[in-house]
């Protein structure tokens, strides 16, 4: 797996040694994942916790189960963002794809130029046939960079996820054929 430039980011691996800044990105956007990052929210409470949820990720990365990314600030080396591909079936191929942004890089544009970089190089490079993508109704940023990265709604999937709150909900489901 290799790295990804665009602008002045680059994109590359999530690594088990990138504890501190990782933690310190999920800890500034706590509020914002709550609701729809269930997982990283819930592992990632603590430094202690977010170190064995690394080192989870580390082993799925190596069974090809998940591929995490995160998207770093060239000139200040901070995390302003991340990506992961995940519920891959390579059977297929297709993959799952998710993306947040830094509440600072939030609305610049970023997270839709780093989509649409990540999911190019999904195609090229893991050659997958499609990716696709599930989301809530009310994550217009979400829906806009899915449409602007060649993303289709290919309906709802009524009662599909569970939120922090203990709420199901529907989720849109978007795709794209690579």
């Amino acid at each position: 797996m290799s790295a990804m430039r665009f602008d002045h980011y680059i994109i590359r691996p999530l690594a088990e040694n990138d504890l501190l800044p990782y933690f310190e990105m999920v800890e500034r956007n706590r509020p914002r994942l709550e609701q729809f990052f269930t997982g990283t929210v819930s592992r990632t409470r603590t430094l202690a916790d977010t170190q064995a949820f690394l080192a989870d990720i580390a082993e799925r990365v190596q069974a090809r189960t998940y591929l995490p990314y995160v998207i770093v600030d060239e000139a200040t080396g901070r995390f302003i963002g991340f990506l992961d591909l995940k519920n891959i079936d390579w059977s297929i191929p297709k993959s799952e794809v998710g993306c947040y942004v830094d509440a600072a890089a939030a609305g610049q544009g970023v997270a839709t130029r780093a989509f649409q970089v990540f999911c190019a190089y999904c195609f090229a490079e893991f050659k997958l046939r499609k990716l696709f993508l599930r989301t809530h109704e009310s994550n217009t940023a979400a829906r806009r960079v899915a449409e602007k990265a060649g993303f289709a709604v290919e309906g709802v999937i009524r009662c599909d996820y569970k939120t922090t709150a203990g709420e199901v909900v529907d989720l849109i489901y978007y795709g794209r054929l690579g």
